[in-house]
C-alpha cells in the first residue's frame, strides 16, 4: 500500500514537472529546430483558416496528407473563435496544445509500463523517464507530426497490448495506431508490430480483429488522399517514392549507422545509460513491446537521413520499457526503505535532466554538428519571427522583406500575420518599392528607419509610400 501511495506520488510529480517545463518552453522559445515544424502543419494550417500562406514543395506535389494540418487548422479556428488572432495568441495555444499532448504521453506511458508487468512503482518512474527527459522537452511544444502522433502510438499500444484485453480495448487501441499513421506514415511500424506480437502469442482472433480496424484505418487514409490530392493513397506514394525508390532525403544529409545511440548518449549521458540498462533488464519479461521498439529503432537507423525527432515515438516506449526494468530491479531488494530510495533515484535523474535542457546544444541533438555545434538550440531564429509578429502589426506594412536569413528558416506567415508579400533574402531589391519593411542586421538601415529591434536584428520602415503591385508574386516556399 506505502508503495503505492508512493507511485501515485512521484507520478503526479512527474506529471506536473513535466507540463510545467513543457508550457515553459512553449511561452518563451520562438526559434525553429527544422523548418518542417512550420511548413508541414502551421503554415498549411495558417492558409486553411486565414486564406493565405507559403507552401512547401510537399504540398504542391501531396508528399503529406492533410490530417496533421487539419488538427493544427481545428486549434487555429478554435483559437479565432475566442479571439486569438494575434501570432501571440493563436501561436501560444497550439504550442500549448502540443505541451499538454506531451504530458498526457507520459501518462501513457506509466500505463503501457503497468500493462507490460511494472508495479505502480516502477511505472512512475518510468513515466518520469519521458515527462522530464531533456530531449523529450526539447521536442514537445513543436508542430511536428512525431509529437501529434506520440499519444495515441502509446496509448495505442498500452490498449492493445495489454494481457486480456476485451475486444473493445483491442478495437480503440489498433483506432489510435491507425490515427498515428494518419498523422505519421512511419508509425505503420507499430501497426504490423502490434499484429507480430498478436500472432506470436498465437492470439488469432485478437489480431483478426486487429488487422480488420487497421485496415480501415488505412481506407480512411487512402480516402483523405483521394478526397484532398484527387487520387487514393496519393501522398504515401509519392512520399516513399521520393524517399525510399529515388532516395531524395539523403539531399538532407546522411548520418551513419550509429547516430541516434551516439546522440542520446550525448545528449542526455547519464540518463540515456540508465534508460538503456534498465530496458535491457525488462526486455525478458516484455518481449513483445522490445521487439516493436527495436524494429521501429532498427528501421530509422537504416535509413541514411536522421534526424533525433523521428525517434520522439519511441522515447515513451523506451522508459516503459525502463520501468518494466526498474521493477525487476526493486524485486532484488529488500524492504520499502530501499525500493522507495531506488525510485526516487531515478526520478531525480530525470528531474535533472530536465532542470538542464535549456543548456542543450545543436551539436547535442546532432543538428548542424559541425557548422554551430555550440549554438543552443533553443530560440534560434527567434529574434526573426518575434520581428515578424512585429512587422505583421504594423499598419503601413504592405510588403516585407527577410534578408537575414533562408525563408525556410523562418516562421513564414504563421507569424508575420498579414495578407501582404514576404520575400526571401534573395528576393527584390529596396528600391523595387515591393515592399515597405525589411528585416536586417542592426547598422544596415541604410535610409530606413528602425520600428523595432530584437537582439542582432532590426525591423526596418524603407522611404517608400504605398507597394508597387507584384504580379508575379509566388506563395511558393522556395
Amino acid at each position: 500500500m506505502a508503495e503505492r501511495r508512493l507511485g501515485g506520488v512521484l507520478l503526479a510529480v512527474a506529471l506536473v514537472a513535466g507540463a510545467a517545463f513543457r508550457l515553459y518552453w512553449a511561452l518563451h522559445d520562438d526559434g525553429i529546430y527544422w523548418p518542417d515544424e512550420v511548413y508541414q502543419s502551421l503554415e498549411p494550417a495558417h492558409r486553411l483558416v486565414y486564406g493565405y500562406g507559403l507552401v512547401a514543395w510537399e504540398f504542391i506535389d501531396g508528399a503529406r496528407n492533410w490530417a496533421l494540418p487539419g488538427l493544427v487548422a481545428g486549434l487555429l479556428g478554435l483559437g479565432r473563435l475566442l479571439g486569438l488572432t494575434d501570432p501571440a495568441g493563436y501561436l501560444g495555444l497550439v504550442k500549448g496544445f502540443f505541451a499538454l499532448v506531451g504530458t498526457a504521453t507520459a501518462w501513457a506511458t506509466w500505463r503501457l509500463a503497468r500493462v507490460s508487468g511494472a508495479s505502480s512503482l516502477a511505472a512512475s518512474a518510468g513515466a518520469a523517464l519521458f515527462a522530464l527527459a531533456s530531449v523529450p522537452l526539447y521536442f514537445a511544444p513543436r508542430a511536428m507530426s512525431e509529437n501529434a502522433s506520440v499519444l495515441p502510438v502509446v496509448l495505442g499500444l498500452a490498449l492493445a497490448l495489454a494481457p486480456g484485453a476485451s475486444r473493445r480495448t483491442l478495437v480503440v487501441g489498433a483506432s489510435l495506431l491507425g490515427l498515428a499513421v494518419l498523422l505519421r506514415l512511419q508509425n505503420g511500424v507499430f501497426c504490423l508490430g502490434l499484429l507480430g506480437v498478436l500472432l506470436a502469442r498465437r492470439q488469432w482472433r485478437e489480431a483478426g480483429w486487429a488487422l480488420a480496424v487497421l485496415s480501415g484505418w488505412a481506407l480512411a487514409f487512402g480516402l483523405l488522399d483521394k478526397l484532398t490530392w484527387g487520387r487514393w493513397f496519393h501522398s504515401a506514394i509519392v512520399y516513399l517514392d521520393f524517399n525510399l525508390v529515388q532516395g531524395k532525403a539523403a539531399s538532407f544529409g546522411t548520418k551513419p549507422f550509429e547516430f541516434y545511440f551516439r546522440i542520446l548518449g550525448r545528449a542526455m549521458p547519464g540518463l540515456s545509460m540508465l534508460v538503456g540498462a534498465l530496458a535491457l533488464v525488462g526486455l525478458p519479461r516484455a518481449r513483445g513491446l522490445a521487439a516493436v521498439t527495436a524494429a521501429f529503432l532498427l528501421l530509422h537507423s537504416l535509413q541514411p537521413h536522421k534526424e533525433l525527432r523521428f525517434l520522439v515515438p519511441a522515447l515513451p516506449l523506451l522508459a516503459a520499457l525502463a520501468g518494466v526494468g526498474l521493477d525487476s530491479a526493486l524485486r532484488v531488494l529488500r524492504g520499502f526503505p530501499a525500493r522507495a530510495t531506488a525510485t526516487v533515484g531515478v526520478v531525480a535523474a530525470a528531474l535533472l535532466s530536465g532542470a538542464s535542457a535549456g543548456a542543450l546544444t545543436f551539436r547535442e541533438l546532432g543538428q548542424y554538428e559541425h557548422a554551430r555545434p555550440k549554438d543552443s538550440a533553443w530560440d534560434d531564429q527567434g529574434a526573426v519571427n518575434r520581428l515578424l509578429e512585429a512587422a505583421g502589426r504594423q499598419d503601413d506594412v504592405c510588403g516585407l522583406k527577410v534578408e537575414t536569413v533562408h525563408q525556410a528558416w523562418t516562421g513564414g506567415y504563421s507569424y508575420f500575420h498579414r495578407n501582404v508579400p514576404l520575400y526571401p533574402h534573395n528576393g527584390p531589391p529596396r528600391n523595387s518599392r515591393r515592399y515597405s519593411h525589411v528585416i536586417t542586421l542592426a547598422g544596415n538601415e541604410g535610409a530606413g528607419a528602425t520600428v523595432a529591434r530584437d537582439g542582432p536584428l532590426a525591423l526596418v520602415k524603407l522611404p517608400v509610400g504605398a507597394c508597387v503591385p507584384d504580379p508575379g508574386y509566388s506563395w511558393r516556399l522556395p
